[in-house]
């Protein structure tokens, strides 16, 4: 029969939780690395034991470990992360310019193909790529190449924080930095094009719609159709048809076009989910009520899913990479929260019970489908 993994990264430490496909009943194992930050921990398509998780605290920095067996024992990697060349320098807070300086890893990604390869999204916001299990780790600087000196950092920092590969195209990548907007290679990493037409932000950018600065917050694909992508940005939740070419708004009936993760049902191709938040300056759920809503048309029509989740003086917030969903028959949708808690739902988001209730501040979440 088969079982899922569920890998969550907090505040102090990462957690693994396991169940069988009924996904009633779980098992918890952790805190691994106890008061570490672990802002992303993700596994392996092709090895599915071989896990990765990006360690970082404010005293001793940067860390990345790797286990071969689901996170039983851990070992640590490569951790040189040198940036290509002469730097050069980004946009600050303030306006001018301030040279790249590396500060942790945001995302973790495995190739789809070969066990060995992972990608890296980093903070000063570039791109790596180790071709031997996380051992070495080579700058892919053509991203940065992409206007980066009009890049500037959001209030989060200058991130990278999202890496989507094409399942059906190994040379196509498509990432989203925070605050620089969305950018595609179709040449494995070489070159890069920013992708942010359409996008409006007007209550960041002097130029609502320029070609870079925008916050994107996710991008979200469906393995069958990667030429369709959804975005939560800054504000505003965003559909492209045309792999990025251009985006037309979809925010519909949300009661806050806010918010931080996005996900795609993994076997209806059109059926998103994401969790407004009330503001920018307020990161909670609106009128305190933790609801994920659901369309089932790509964008604009919305459906509140409430049940098992609370519905009054709820306050906590759902990061950016804190939402994920399993491959089983029945649908699976997970996410954590600023408050510890993760939430699963069995059946697409009908009905939602905690896995889990009094973790650190949840960071990030993804899931593994094991046979």
């Amino acid at each position: 029969m088969s079982s899922v993994r569920v890998l969550v990264g907090t505040h102090k430490g990462a957690f693994i939780l396991t169940s069988d496909a009924k996904r009633k009943k779980w098992e918890i194992s952790g805190p691994h690395f106890a008061g570490w930050e672990i802002y992303h921990i993700n596994g392996s398509t092709v090895n599915p034991d071989r896990l990765y998780a990006s360690q970082s605290t404010g005293w001793f920095g940067q860390l990345i470990q790797r286990s071969e067996d689901g996170g039983k024992t851990w070992n640590p990697v490569g951790n040189k992360f040198a940036y290509d060349g002469t730097p050069g320098t980004h946009l600050w807070y303030d306006g001018t310019q301030h040279p790249w300086e590396f500060k942790r890893v945001w995302q973790l990604k495995p190739s789809l193909t070969d066990a060995d390869t992972v990608y890296a999204g980093v903070e000063d916001a570039a791109m790596f790529r180790s071709t031997d299990g996380g051992q070495n780790w080579s700058e892919l600087s053509g991203l940065r190449s992409a206007k980066g000196h009009l890049w500037q950092p959001g209030a989060g920092g200058m991130c990278l924080h999202t890496i989507l590969l094409d399942p059906g195209n190994p040379q196509r990548i498509f990432i989203a930095i925070s605050a620089a907007g969305a950018f595609r290679t179709e040449d494995g990493g070489q070159t890069w094009q920013p992708i942010n037409k359409g996008l409006n932000s007007g209550g960041e950018l002097p130029d609502a719609a320029a070609e870079v600065g925008h916050c994107v917050h996710n991008l979200a694909m469906h393995p069958s159709n990667p030429n369709v992508l959804f975005m939560q940005k800054h504000w505003d939740v965003m559909h492209s048809d045309n792999a990025g070419d251009s985006w037309h708004e979809v925010s519909g009936n949300l009661p806050s076009d806010f918010g931080f993760p996005i996900a795609v049902h993994a076997h209806e191709p059109n059926t998103i989910y994401v969790v407004p938040i009330k503001s920018d300056s307020e990161h909670f759920p609106p009128d305190g009520k933790l609801r994920v809503y659901r369309s089932r048309s790509g964008g604009n029509e919305w459906e509140a899913l409430t049940k098992g989740l609370p519905q009054s003086d709820c306050y906590v917030n759902i990061l950016r990479s804190a939402m994920a969903v399993d491959t089983l028959d029945s649908c699976g949708i997970y996410f954590g929260t600023t408050g510890g808690q993760v939430y699963a739902s069995s059946d697409s988001g009908d009905s939602w019970m905690p896995i889990v209730s009094n973790l650190p501040a949840v960071l990030s979440v993804e899931v593994q489908t094991l046979p």
